[in-house]
């Protein structure tokens, strides 16, 4: 007899696939959990010796073997500031258009998503080559010859390997902000059309302020995802030593991602340089999950005043 013509055998069944897809499910979060857990146990056990004040805020000495990171933090706060200054406007603005005016079929339309997507699937590496050619080459070079002078932005700095990041998180945002306006019904843009706005007062007054949670969730990937890149700033700013701090977009930098990296494979004395980039990776992950704790605090606050506001 099939399974068909038995409801009780074949509810039966279906009670079991549910049942493994649960056990399943439940097993992949666990694992997950457990090698997050197991991560965060080794950083805190290797790098909280690590940790004082004077590690905090004093740069590097003796061969990075002594001595802080602040130089490192400095950069690495300036650099992603910097990013979200490029990223975010143009992000938004995509999103809005090809949410909001884009027609679906259209061939530009295509062009745009086509790109978008071929830029969330390049690696990282080929961003900060991409960056070298034509930021530093193409741009940088540039600029220098019309103003008569040489290595001045025609050099790696924090402004290229800031565009640079921005570029590669430039999907990130887009498609955060097209959800966020896809959320929003359409009869609120109705309404307001309907008691004479134009389309662009809609999208200002009504559509943007309640896409704003949904765009700092994209914020918060980009900062986390631009904090611990390393390799798009290789080539385009990031410095292995620097004896003082950038103070303009026009100076290289250093920052925590790359100080890790060559603490823990450029090192002449390794065993030295160890703890102290186990105690860099812990400010890092601090810093990270600081940052995106700040922005859920200001997206539930958003959201929160969005619903008073109804």
């Amino acid at each position: 007899m099939s399974l068909v013509n038995n409801p009780a055998k074949l509810s039966a069944c279906r009670k079991t696939a549910e049942k493994l897809k649960v056990g399943l499910t439940s097993s992949a979060v666990l694992l997950i959990l457990a090698i997050l857990a197991v991560i965060l146990g080794t950083v805190i056990a290797g790098g909280y010796k690590s940790l004082s004040w004077e590690f905090l805020t004093q740069p590097p000495t003796e061969g990075m073997t002594k001595g802080g990171i602040f130089p490192a933090i400095f950069g690495m706060v300036f650099s992603l500031i910097m990013m979200l200054i490029a990223v975010v406007p143009v992000g938004v603005a995509t999103a809005v258009y090809l949410h909001e005016y884009a027609r679906p079929g259209f061939f530009i339309t295509k062009m745009i998503r086509g790109a978008v997507n071929n830029l969330a699937g390049v690696p990282s590496i080929v961003f900060g080559l991409f960056g070298l050619g034509f930021f530093i080459q193409f741009i940088g070079n540039g600029i220098d010859r019309s103003l008569g002078q040489s290595g001045l932005f025609g050099q790696p700095c924090i402004l290229w390997a800031s565009l640079t990041l921005a570029l590669m998180n430039l999907p990130i945002i887009i498609v955060a902000t097209e959800e966020a306006l896809r959320a929003i019904p359409q009869e609120e843009r109705a309404g307001a059309l309907a008691l004479g706005a134009t389309k662009w007062q809609a999208i200002q007054h009504i559509v943007l302020p309640q896409a704003i949670p949904g765009i700092l969730t994209g914020v918060v990937l980009v900062v986390s995802r631009g904090a611990g890149e390393v390799a798009p700033i290789m080539f385009t700013g990031a410095a292995y030593y620097l004896p003082y701090l950038p103070k303009l977009p026009t100076d290289q930098f250093m920052t925590l991602g790359y100080h890790i990296f060559v603490m823990t494979t450029q090192s002449p004395d390794i065993d030295a340089t160890v703890p102290i980039a186990m105690g860099a990776t812990l400010v890092l992950l601090a810093l990270t999950i600081s940052l995106n704790i700040i922005a859920i605090i200001i997206r539930s606050r958003t959201r929160s005043q969005l619903r008073k506001g109804r």
